[in-house]
């Protein structure tokens, strides 16, 4: 598609979301769905092209700032944002980089809630593209079989390594596990700070952001009170 195209693409998309124009939106996060917005040919050419394109357009916004790309510390600039953009912090848009995860047996015949709270991670927002942070708390009751632990960290930064929204990011994380656990008893809960908030607009640094999935016994309160209680700092 031709750079001409692109911009007329994107300024038609821009018009309106769900009935709201862009300026009514402003700085909402607003989300479309659960699934991340990915266009049907995605993958249709491969990472080593992706970052040559990404180096020369980068180059392009920079010169447009008014950046000297000539300079020693900026000209290496736009081939290590390509990088960075494919292969780290936007790698979890690509399913081929989904963590490979195996299940065990539950041999310890452990049938409460395992936690795993405080599982950092890093994503950006997909409205400004700028960095969210926080913590993940994962909770799930097995039903006869048991997770490797990192695996779960696995699975979070999966789903944080793409632009997001934190609400999406919490529902991807929910449904992949209740897929892959083959239990409907999980929880979810993010703590996130959002540097679109921090950093830029209201400039508000003191504020975060909490988002939760329940399922199965995890939508009654005596549970949630119990799980809340296990990840109090």
């Amino acid at each position: 598609m031709k750079h001409q195209e692109i911009m007329s693409n994107i300024q038609t998309n821009q018009s309106t979301l769900n009935q709201f124009s862009e300026n009514e939106i402003g700085d909402d996060h607003l989300y479309t769905g659960i699934n991340t917005p990915m266009k049907a040919d995605a993958f249709s050419i491969s990472d080593e092209v992706k970052k040559k394109k990404i180096s020369l357009l980068f180059a392009e916004i920079m010169d447009i700032l008014g950046l000297d790309l000539t300079d020693d510390s900026l000209k290496g600039t736009p081939n290590r944002v390509a990088k960075m953009y494919v292969d780290e912090i936007f790698s979890g848009l690509n399913p081929a980089n989904k963590p490979k995860i195996a299940l065990f047996e539950n041999k310890y015949q452990y049938n409460q809630m395992l936690i795993e709270k405080n599982i950092t991670f890093y994503s950006n927002c997909e409205h400004h593209f700028v960095p969210i942070y926080g913590k993940v708390h994962i909770a799930y009751i097995s039903s006869g079989k048991v997770i490797g632990l990192s695996k779960l960290n696995r699975i979070v930064q999966y789903f944080a390594q793409r632009p997001q929204v934190q609400e999406r990011l919490t529902n991807q994380i929910g449904q992949d596990l209740i897929s892959i656990l083959e239990t409907l008893d999980v929880a979810v809960i993010v703590d996130a700070k959002h540097l679109c908030v921090s950093s830029r607009g209201i400039k508000d640094e003191s504020s975060s952001t909490i988002t939760c999935f329940y399922s199965g016994v995890f939508n009654t309160s005596e549970k949630i009170i119990e799980l809340q209680n296990f990840i109090k700092d």
